[in-house]
């Protein structure tokens, strides 16, 4: 707790004894109980005044003799069934437990004028709280409650967390049941807002895995019980560290020990309670704990005083014990505390003293003194103590975390707490939530994002679709008050009003009227929020505001299970009963499941269970009236190829989640127990309402039919919400949760071992969805925006699939469609809509999670795939399926993939049907992809070849002859027709030389026609398929020379030359050489380009050719090559050896060097000459220093090319002097220019 002081609060009111002043009531207080007693107009002399649970607050009492009326009493409290007997409470302690949980201290002292002391005391020792249900609620998180599919783990974790509690406190009742001290834990402590105070064995959501933020919230993470406070506060207890215990009145006090450890000394916290009608009111420790939950001192504190109420001194408030001292009594007592305590309250004294001397003082002007003592007042809200201050703070820091650190688990397990506080009807709930709203309101991220633009994070959207479902809860209360709502409403549209406040789908504003009001009920409100622009988180809280619980059907539904009405004739559309007389519920189904959860959140399970009855039940009889519509429209709707959309508000992904209410509600009821359901029962009894004894036990429902349950209930609703055809929402947030909720549904539903029983609703429904046209997903004609089905259907194929496989296959292939993505669709009938009438815009493509769609459907027809293997009728259907609704062919290479994997399993023949789907997938992947860039493609090219292989010769064969429609040219030479001739196929098919002949004839015939289409990039492969087949050979060759010309750069002439003397053909290399030179460019900076090998390569070859060769090239070279370095490299290598010295056939030739001064390499000379003044100049333009060095080295070589030259020296010379006369500005590099070369 965070702690505001070493002292306790000042006292709530005003404590006015007589003698204090002239407004006090005469008389004196009786010291004994000898005077007759009288709490209430009819009870009195030892009588009980009892009135049962029909009871009204006017109704008058019946006067009982006091054993009769106390084992009356207990009976209706549950604690003692009628008929039986036992040692009775006494009358006081009875009167003195009610009194001490309904009224305020001082209404009794207002209404009755004496109160005997003993009547003081037993009304001060029931006054505090007798549950530890509750202290371990405000000790710790319900860790586990955070996630709702976890509620039979959380409710077994709280039971085992209070396990030790119990046994304690049992013992204890056991040692004290006397009648002047009735056991402790026994007694039914059912007060308003504190739900059911029988001790602490029927815990129905108290957890213990989980406290504050810093500490409860740190160990509830981390899942270390011993850490919790709860958990601390009983091995405090146990270890006996709770000393100097002291109860004045309505305040306890004591002394907790904390044991030393390695890194801390022992330390003792002093520990102050207040406490009002069974509520701790405040706390107060000196540990200085920040926490937004009680430390483990208040609790261990607390559960001293519930366990061990014998061992707790009990004294009157403070007030009354002054009240019989005298005035040397009153001095002598003052002057002892001044004097132990002078230090802290001598100052106080002394203002105090002195303001009361004054006669003007304020202090004078009121009767009474305040005792901190004497309990509450009637003006004083009776709640548990909540530090506000410390939720604010926690929240404010969890959100600045940004989601890092678990911080969304933290706020998770806050929102857990408030439905925790819910449940047990806590009005601390509505309150703790409220401080976390502000918070989440006052998040400077907000603003930020929406100046930006930018969509707030995943996580951080569900907390706020979370806050908004618990505000839904909290104003559809059943019990709220009316100024209460209207409080909150106020609160709600005041947040609704900011412009930061987030809109319902996360991304859009809603243009949709509003669908939350019950249709019998808010048409007004219906028509002032479809003027709202935009629907927030609180739209549906506010909305909910309207709604009311007194309609008299609603109220008979959730009361009996015995409601219902035989002579009803169910043709009315809203006819409240159906033709089994069963009570239907009609209301807008979100705003109907969400009366469910109101009542769940608030501790209303049967209630809440009879509700979600009659709605499946109604939802079940509106889809035979649906399928009996579209039957009598169906030939109709068929012809014109049109649809009705029936809901435009899907229930699957809805921010309501009426749906998945239903199920958890219904799923519940399969689990639970009886305890469950009879810890929160007053329900008819706060309506007036009567109830008899019976209601304690779980009856077998009358509202289903035979052989139905719960369970059979539950996954036909949640069919029902899967299957609904609906329009895919507007906000990437909006369509992801769609996605995200039917997924969570469908693992719900996995969860659930189907027996023969479920497995006939799974027909059921599935023969309906099928039929239903219009309000079903999996409808004949469906609209081009509603949300596809392939998740629900994969899921639906594989439960049906062992036990009616024609029925599976008919569904998921249905479910194959994707409207969206075709040309050509029905755009749908929007014009009669069932229910709801409005115009959807076309949002395609805005379909962001369209990647996510198009995945599932490929999951649906790769499990089709699988299960269909051996089965060529249903193999074939299903390949046209996926030919027919794919369009994403990286989704149908992954199907064909997946096929070839399934028929070529390890250890087991290759199913050839399945190969054969696989290789016409992967052929439709071929046609899809051959004219945009995929840069999956050579993969799939490869694999495609690897798929025919498996198939046979003939696949082969066939790819190859229709390859134009398949692959590219390059493709085609390069891949397929390459791979085809390799051994390895070969060997793979065990061909003979006949197959292997006619494979390799159509692979040539496939090289030539791909190198005639694209002779640059496919020619060399054409070369190498034709090798061994001389005509084909020689057209390939021609089609190079006549593509050289024109089409094809000196790269791809230079590769197919070198194969060319590779394979032994010099001289058409040589003719391919010179061709390739007369494309080529090099400039005189370009001494690393890649064309430099290839130009040595070509002037080798012809120097090896012989002088004509060299000759006939050299011009060329001179042409193309401006580069000094690499024309002297050349010439330097043309001076090394004659000419043809390695001849055709090897013989060496005996010739002369080639000389300078002739052609052709005079010619060569002087264009190297010429190419190093040009490169020099042009160096020297934008020359650095740092390049100086470098320049002098590159003269150096320059020197020794033209040396080469019988005037070399000369022109050098006069070189050197010219740039000397032209750069003389350059002074540092010519002193460089001189010092090398004179």
């Amino acid at each position: 707790m965070a702690e505001r002081g070493q002292l306790p609060p000042a006292a709530k009111r005003l404590c006015c004894r007589p003698g204090y002043g002239a407004g006090c009531r005469p008389g004196q207080r009786a010291a004994s109980g000898g005077g007759g007693i009288q709490l209430s107009d009819g009870l009195s002399g030892g009588a009980l005044c009892v009135a049962g649970p029909s009871s009204s607050a006017s109704s008058a009492p019946v006067a009982f003799p006091p054993a009769l009326a106390y084992a009356a009493y207990a009976a209706a409290l549950g604690v003692l069934p009628l008929g039986k007997t036992q040692s009775p409470e006494s009358l006081l302690d009875i009167a003195a437990r009610r009194v001490a949980e309904k009224w305020p201290f001082q209404r009794v002292e207002e209404r009755f004028e004496r109160i005997p002391e003993p009547v003081q005391r037993r009304i001060v020792y029931w006054s505090f709280p007798r549950s530890e249900r509750e202290i371990c609620m405000y000790s710790s998180f319900n860790a586990g409650a955070a996630n709702a599919s976890e509620d039979a783990a959380n409710a077994a974790s709280a039971n085992a967390a209070l396990a030790s509690a119990n046994n304690a406190a049992n013992a204890s009742a056991n040692a004290v049941s006397t009648p002047g001290s009735p056991p402790v834990g026994s007694a039914s402590g059912n007060s308003a807002g504190s739900g059911n105070g029988a001790g602490s064995n029927n815990n129905n959501g108290a957890g213990s895995n989980g406290a504050g933020p810093g500490g409860a919230a740190d160990a509830a993470s981390a899942g270390d019980e011993s850490r919790l406070p709860f958990r601390r506060g009983i091995a405090l207890l146990d270890g006996g560290c709770v000393d100097n215990v002291l109860q004045v009145g309505f305040h306890l006090s004591g002394t907790v020990t904390e044991p030393a450890v390695q890194s801390e000394p022992e330390t003792v916290c002093n520990v102050a309670i207040s406490f009002d009608r069974c509520k701790i009111t405040s706390v107060t420790c000196s540990c200085g704990n920040k926490d937004i939950f009680y430390c483990a001192h208040v609790v261990a504190l607390s559960l001293y005083r519930i366990r061990k109420p014998d061992q707790v001194k009990l004294h009157l408030p403070i007030s009354e014990t002054l009240f019989q001292m005298n005035r040397d009594q009153l001095q002598k007592f003052v002057q002892y505390l001044i004097t132990v305590h002078h230090t802290e309250v001598l100052p106080t004294a002394q203002k105090l003293a002195d303001e009361i001397l004054s006669q003007n003082s304020e202090i004078n002007q009121v009767h009474g003194a305040p005792d901190p003592t004497a309990g509450a007042s009637i003006d004083d809200e009776n709640c548990w103590h909540l530090d506000e201050e410390q939720v604010q703070e926690q929240v404010k820091l969890f959100l600045s975390q940004g989601g890092y650190h678990g911080s969304g688990k933290q706020l998770n397990l806050l929102f857990a707490k408030v439905r925790e506080m819910l449940k047990m009807r806590d009005s601390n709930g509505a309150r703790m939530l409220t401080l976390i709203t502000e918070q989440f309101m006052a998040d400077p991220r907000l603003s930020l994002w929406r100046q930006q633009g930018t969509a707030m994070t995943d996580k951080y959207r569900q907390l706020w679709d979370e806050l908004g479902a618990l505000w839904m809860c909290i104003v559809l209360n059943p019990h709220c008050k009316v100024e209460q709502k209207a409080s909150w409403l106020k609160q709600l549209k005041k947040w609704n009003s900011v412009d930061v406040c987030p809109w319902e789908d996360g991304n859009h504003g809603n243009d949709l009227p509003s669908l939350t009001n019950a249709l019998p009920q808010g048409a007004n409100a219906i028509q002032d929020s479809s003027n709202r622009s935009h629907r927030t988180v609180f739209t549906r809280a506010i909305e909910a505001c309207d709604l009311h619980w007194q309609d008299s059907h609603l109220q008979h539904i959730i009361s009996s299970d015995l409601y219902t009405n035989y002579c009803c004739h169910d043709d009315a559309e809203n006819s409240l009963f159906d033709s089994h007389g069963w009570p239907l519920w009609h209301e807008h189904v979100p705003t109907a499941c969400a009366r469910v959860d109101a009542l769940r959140s608030h501790g209303y399970p049967r209630e809440a269970l009879r509700l979600a009855i009659a709605i499946v039940n109604t939802l079940r009889r509106q889809q035979q009236k649906q399928q009996e519509m579209f039957r009598f429209q169906k030939k109709e709707l068929l012809h014109k190829g049109v649809t009705s959309i029936t809901n435009l508000e899907g229930w699957v992904g809805h921010p309501l989640d009426p749906i998945g209410t239903l199920f958890s509600s219904l799923m519940e009821a399969c689990r639970v127990d009886d305890e469950s359901f009879h810890v929160f029962s007053d329900f008819s009894e706060n309506l007036g309402q009567c109830r008899s004894l019976e209601y304690y036990h779980l009856p077998a429902h009358k509202f289903l039919e035979e052989g139905e349950s719960f369970l059979t209930l539950a996954v036909e609703v949640a069919l029902i919400g899967l299957g609904q055809q609906r329009i895919m929402p507007d906000g990437l947030y909006a369509q992801e949760k769609v996605c995200r909720n039917e997924e969570q549904l469908i693992s719900k539903l996995q969860e659930i071992e189907l027996d023969d029983t479920l497995v006939k609703i799974f027909q059921k429904q599935a023969v309906f969805l099928l039929e239903a046209g219009p309000y079903s997903g999996l409808g004949e004609i469906i609209h081009r925006e509603s949300v596809p089905m392939h998740t629900f259907a994969k899921y639906l194929f594989t439960s049906l699939l062992p036990h009616d496989a024609e029925l599976a296959y008919k569904t998921a292939l249905r479910a194959m469609r994707l409207l969206v993505l075709e040309s050509t669709v029905p755009s749908g009938d929007m014009s009669r809509p069932h229910h709801i009438a409005s115009v959807v815009p076309n949002r395609y493509p805005r379909w962001f999670t369209l990647s996510h769609i198009e995945s599932q459907q490929c999951e649906l027809a790769s499990t089709m795939l699988t299960a269909a293997k051996g089965d060529v009728r249903r193999l074939e259907t299903v390949l046209e399926s996926i030919q027919k609704n794919i369009h994403s062919s990286s989704h149908i290479f992954k199907l064909a993939q997946d096929a070839f994997k399934i028929a070529t399993i390890m250890d087991t023949l290759p199913d050839i049907t399945l190969l054969k789907v696989s290789l016409e997938l992967g052929l439709q992947v071929m046609r899809m992809t051959l004219s945009t860039l995929n840069w999956r493609r050579r993969e799939m090219v490869r694999w495609l070849v690897t798929c025919a292989t498996e198939v046979g010769v003939y696949a082969l064969d066939s790819i190859m002859q229709s390859w134009f429609t398949l692959f590219t040219p390059t493709e085609a030479t390069s891949i397929v027709a390459t791979t085809v001739m390799s051994n390895s196929t070969i060997v793979r098919l065990h061909l003979d030389c006949h197959q292997q002949e006619k494979l390799a004839s159509s692979a040539r015939t496939l090289a030539l026609q791909c190198a005639m289409k694209d002779p640059q990039n496919c020619a060399l492969s054409a070369l190498t398929l034709c090798e061994k087949d001389h005509i084909a050979f020689e057209t390939a060759y021609q089609i190079v020379l006549d593509a050289a010309a024109t089409g094809m750069s000196y790269t791809q002439l230079f590769t197919i030359a070198r194969y060319m003397e590779h394979r032994g053909y010099p001289m058409r290399a040589y003719k391919l050489a010179t061709l390739a030179m007369t494309h080529l460019n090099l400039s005189y900076n370009q001494d690393t380009h890649p064309a430099i090998n290839d130009v040595l390569w070509a002037c080798a070859l012809s120097h090896s050719l012989g002088k004509n060769e060299l000759a006939a090239i050299i011009p060329l070279v001179v042409k193309s090559v401006k580069c000094a370095t690499v024309l002297s490299d050349i010439l330097r290598r043309c001076t090394l050896t004659t000419p043809g010295m390695v001849g055709l056939h090897g013989r060496r030739n005996s010739g002369k060097l080639m000389s300078l001064d002739k052609a052709p390499l005079r010619q060569l000379l002087d264009a190297t000459i010429g190419a190093y003044i040009n490169t020099t100049h042009s160096r020297l333009t934008h020359i650095s220093p740092r390049h100086y060095s470098e320049f002098i080295e590159f003269l150096s070589k320059a020197r020794e090319t033209f040396l080469m030259a019988h005037d070399g020296h000369i022109q050098f010379t006069q070189f050197i002097d010219n740039l000397k006369q032209i750069y003389k500005g350059k002074k540092k590099l010519m002193m460089l220019v001189r010092e090398r070369f004179g």
